[in-house]
């Protein structure tokens, strides 16, 4: 929808702009000169847990998240907040910000200042600014064919969140989807270094498959994932049969339209593959050596990345889920 109200309106674009929104990338990148690209992105939510410090700490990695999947090194941040004014008290706010803090310390980065407004619902995130090489940035349209996909957090995190809300998510599975939403892509981002690297997203709000069409369209190329493959966070299955699906879910599926075919991927897991994530993982598009090479990485790392799918040239269409 944003994209559609994008439409027609004319933006100035200055020279050094690398990257803008046209292909739906993670962050813009401006140049600032020949060995510097400056890495710039902005993201907020509203809460998805009920502990307001673990909510901050997820919306800090969740910003930062963008940063990691062009390729970039963070390095500072200013605070987004709505806070509902009489509606919460002082210590929810501080818990919130200190949360926030806390990761931004992990991944060594400053926050230097921000901004807040009234709101009836509360919200918060961060805008970030990074810098990468400018021919070390990884866009989402340069996956080829040949090239395999790796998926690098499991899946779940709408579904287990929506659960949460409702009160019907185990303990252990809730802390088990914290825990995946409070990991950091820096491991991940830094291992891509020293390898063939041709597309990179993080998986967010558009769920797998929204990005991954996302990725498809913007490379001109068909991508195939085995659905079976495709990790999922221990105890998400239930809640995925309970119906408990975010309403994001439906969006994304009007968002991919005609553009996937679903061969006989059962009902309930194009559902899943739909979800919208929260600090989700990296979805990688390059050779298979790297592949190879990207996994053993990150096996050192303690981190257990999957190979999910391969890229194709055009069949008429994005998406082709086995």
């Amino acid at each position: 929808m944003l994209l559609q109200a994008l439409s027609g309106i004319e933006t100035f674009r200055h020279p050094n702009v690398l990257v803008g929104y046209e292909t739906a990338d993670d962050a813009g990148v401006y140049l600032l000169d020949d060995r510097t690209a400056l890495v710039q992105t902005v993201d907020f939510f509203t809460p998805i847990v009920d502990d307001p410090f673990v909510f901050g700490q997820i919306a800090a990695a969740n910003a930062l998240s963008d940063i990691y999947a062009m390729g970039a090194t963070p390095l500072f941040s200013l605070a987004v907040l709505g806070f509902p004014k009489g509606k919460l008290g002082p210590d929810v706010l501080h818990q919130l910000l200190k949360g926030g803090a806390d990761k931004m310390r992990e991944a060594e980065v400053s926050i230097i200042g921000g901004h807040s407004v009234q709101d009836q619902e509360l919200k918060f995130g961060y805008a970030v600014t990074g810098t990468a090489s400018p021919d070390r940035i990884y866009r989402n349209r340069d996956a080829k064919p040949g090239d395999v996909l790796i998926l690098t957090k499991p899946l779940g995190t709408g579904v287990i969140s929506t659960g949460i809300k409702r009160n019907l998510t185990p303990p252990q599975v809730a802390a088990a989807s914290v825990r995946w939403m409070l990991a950091l892509n820096r491991p991940v981002s830094e291992a891509l270094r020293d390898l063939e690297v041709h597309a990179v997203t993080d998986i967010t709000g558009y769920g797998l498959l929204g990005h991954a069409y996302e990725v498809a369209s913007a490379s001109q190329v068909t991508i195939r994932i085995e659905s079976r493959q495709v990790p999922l966070i221990e105890g998400v299955w239930p809640l995925a049969e309970a119906g408990l699906f975010p309403g994001g879910q439906e969006a994304n599926r009007r968002m991919i339209g005609e553009q996937v075919r679903w061969n006989q991927t059962p009902p309930l897991l194009q559902r899943v593959l739909l979800d919208p994530q929260t600090s989700g993982g990296l979805l990688v598009s390059l050779p298979p050596a790297s592949a190879a090479a990207l996994r053993k990485a990150l096996e050192q790392r303690g981190i257990t990345a999957h190979e999910i799918g391969t890229v194709h040239p055009p069949m008429g269409f994005c998406l082709d889920i086995r």
